[in-house]
């Protein structure tokens, strides 16, 4: 009888594509710490972004592990999660295609439409110390599993 070893490898892309239903995602370049730039979201949007270690996203770059921080906020009501990412630790991007931005917002796991979207980005352009926000589309990133928790 000869033995069988089967290899099962998991598709990021497929991960990636399946994670990506349904979201919203926006960078944003400011000059304001991680905690400023929360604390600033949470008092002019009414939201309570808090940082989330268990799905901080760690990269093996060069031999070496960085550390990318989350911050999240759920709705209390319906299933709308925010994700506020850091794109950079000690040189590194988490998106190196968008060097330029400093944080990734993703909403996620409900429908946010255009005129909501609209409004936030307003709000967020709003803040001292915020510089641009651009909706980014899923065609556009090229490491999406990055972004994957």
């Amino acid at each position: 009888m000869s033995e069988r070893t089967f290899k099962l490898s998991l598709n990021n892309q497929d991960l990636a594509e399946a994670f990506f239903e349904e979201t919203r995602l926006l960078g944003i370049v400011s000059t304001l710490k991680d905690y400023q730039f929360c604390w600033q979201l949470n008092n002019l949007l009414g939201m309570d972004f808090r940082v989330n270690h268990d799905i901080e996203i760690k990269l093996n770059k060069k031999r070496r592990n960085y550390f990318f921080s989350v911050f999240q906020y759920q709705l209390p009501l319906g299933s709308l999660n925010h994700y506020l990412y850091n794109n950079e630790f000690d040189g590194e991007y988490l998106l190196p295609e968008f060097k330029h931005l400093d944080y990734l917002w993703l909403m996620k796991d409900d429908v946010v439409d255009n005129g909501t979207l609209s409004q936030m980005i307003s709000s967020i352009r709003s803040i001292s110390g915020v510089q641009l926000v651009v909706e980014l589309t899923n065609e556009k990133i090229k490491n999406k599993e990055h972004l994957v928790f």
